[in-house]
This record gives structure tokens, sequence and C-alpha cells, in this order.
């Protein structure tokens, strides 16, 4: 790397931006100084009502650094990780800078191609098991990042409870609905949030998992979702600011493994975004961990329409240009 924005990271800033955020909020923030690179938490585009604590948009944070590190290394280049560099700035989520030069393996190229053709599937999947092989796969990947990836067994009726508990008391939330309407059924050329055209079909019956009711597109044509859909957990062994990036860090390589062998995500939020069923889902898993999001995992009819995100030079500004306030000059 160069002291000047180069080529190297552009391109990793890039592969930053396409990370999954809830609605597609997309609340990172990245300082680049030459080979020093700083992911932040923006604090504006984090959703008040359903993320008040940032929970969700530090595991984004952590997904968007995932990819930076999938790209780098892809490009020849091997990171050094920094998470929570700083204590006197929580919002300063991780430090990446440069660790020498990388020799560049398969898998790094099966991830990078992966980054541009992940995306998350709101339509319903085929009636086609996940072999046993592929799961162990994806379990590995989460290893990889030091978190847990547990298959949802004994505990699904229990879980799907929670979702659907979740799902009913957002309905009825007008403060939910409020911020939910202003970042769902965007223009399809939006840069944020999730468009009309990457949402999915209203289901034809009640399934056991309920869907978020404003990823639905109503003018739609009804479908038929699948049943009992593969359900995953992404636990860490412990809790807080840098527990919450590492199981970003741990879910997307959960995603990038899956879209490389043709498995379609999604996710199912609700019961993290309810105090209630926040404690429920922690105290459902407790025994194996600190659950931080539940995958579906699938295949899928067809290929859903991608959403937008917003250029490069909207998120990176130069290091040292933060204000006092927490704000970005």
């Amino acid at each position: 790397m160069t002291r000047s924005l180069s080529i190297v990271v552009d391109q990793a800033l890039a592969a930053a931006v396409r990370a999954p955020s809830p609605h597609n909020s997309q609340p990172w923030r990245f300082a680049v100084d030459g080979d020093r690179i700083e992911i932040w938490l923006d604090r504006d585009r984090v959703l008040t009502v359903a993320d008040p604590e940032a929970h969700e948009a530090r595991i984004s944070c952590g997904a968007a650094l995932l990819n930076l590190v999938v790209s780098l290394r892809c490009q020849g280049v091997e990171p050094r990780v920094e998470v929570l560099p700083d204590e006197s700035e929580p919002d300063l989520l991780a430090l990446v800078t440069r660790d020498g030069n990388h020799r560049v393996a398969v898998e790094d190229q099966t991830l990078a191609d992966a980054v541009f053709r992940r995306h998350t599937h709101r339509r319903p999947f085929l009636d086609r098991t996940v072999p046993a092989g592929v799961r162990a796969t994806f379990a590995r990947a989460a290893s990889r990042e030091g978190a847990g990836l547990h298959f949802v067994d004994t505990e699904y009726a229990h879980l799907a409870a929670l979702v659907r508990r979740a799902e009913f008391l957002q309905a009825g939330d007008d403060a939910f609905r409020a911020e939910a309407a202003r970042w769902t059924r965007r223009h399809a050329a939006s840069p944020d949030g999730v468009p009309l055209s990457a949402a999915g079909p209203p289901p034809d019956h009640d399934g056991v998992v309920a869907l978020r009711e404003s990823h639905l597109d109503p003018d739609l044509p009804v479908r038929a979702y699948e049943q009992q859909p593969l359900l995953a957990v992404v636990l860490t062994p412990d809790s807080g600011p840098a527990a919450e990036v590492r199981a970003g860090l741990a879910m997307q390589r959960v995603l990038l493994t899956a879209t490389s062998v043709r498995v379609a995500t999604s996710f199912l939020s609700q019961p993290f975004e309810v105090a209630s069923t926040r404690d429920g889902i922690t105290e459902l898993f407790r025994p194996l961990g600190r659950p931080h999001t539940v995958l579906r995992l699938g295949y899928g009819y067809s290929a859903a329409s991608w959403t937008g995100r917003r250029p490069v030079h909207d998120v990176v500004v130069p290091a040292g240009r933060r204000g006092r306030d927490g704000g970005w000059r």
C-alpha cells in the first residue's frame, strides 16, 4: 500500500460496503491514512428503535471488516486486525494495517468472488435439504473467526415462537413501523435501504417461522414458502461490543461460504430487536454461548434483486477528521 488511497485500498473498501446491515442502513465509516484503515460505527445510521444499543450495527461493521480483509488478502496483502483498539473511542470498532505480503490461496479468491454475489434472499426456498457436509463447512467457517454456528434442532419450536412474538409486537409498535417504512420499499436505484424489487412475495399461509412484514411486497402474487427452513445461530463465548464485531466477522464468512456453494441466505432479526424476546433468545441458547443473529439457509427458486450501496467516497473520511462531539467533519 502507498500513502495515498491506492487501488488496493479502494478495492478493499468497495468490498467492505457490500456487507449486509439492518434494512441496508450501512452503519459504517472508514478513515484511511496510507496503509491504516479504521472502521467506525456511524451513529447517524443506527436504527434508533430496532437497535438502540447498536448491537446489530456493530455486527454489520464486523461483516464489512471481513469483506475488507478478504479483499486485501486476495490482492496479496496480509492484514493485521485489531478489534476495539482504543478504549477512549468506543465507536472505533477496528483497525486494519498491513502486516506483510500474503500468498493468495484458492479460498481467498473464492471468498473475494462471493463478496459481490452475496445478497439477502427474501423469497421462498426450495424444499431441498442442505447436506450435512455443507453444514459442517459453514460451521468451520464460523470457527475460523472464533465463533460458533449452531444449527437449530430441539430449540426450533421455542425459537419460532420468539420470532412470531417479536413480529407481533413490532407490528403494533408505531415507532418501529415508521422506522421500517423509512428504510424499506425504496426506489430500485436507491443507494441504501431495501427497494421494493428486493422484497419477497406474501406467503400463502402462516409458516412455522414468521417473515418480516416490511420486507414483503403486497402487490406480488402470494407464494408458498418452505414450512421449516434450516436455521443457524451465530454465537460467541462472550458478550459486548468486541464480541458483536467478531460475530459479524463470523457471520459474513459463513454468508460468503454459503454464496460460494450456491446456498441462499437471509436473516431472522426480529427477536433481537425487542427487549423481551432478546432476553428469551439469550436464555434459550445460554448453554452454547451468546447468540447474535439467526440465519435462514436454503436453496432459492430464483435470484433476488440486489440492494444498492453508497459509493466508497461517501463513507470514507481522512484520518483525524473526527470531531470532538463524535460527528464527522
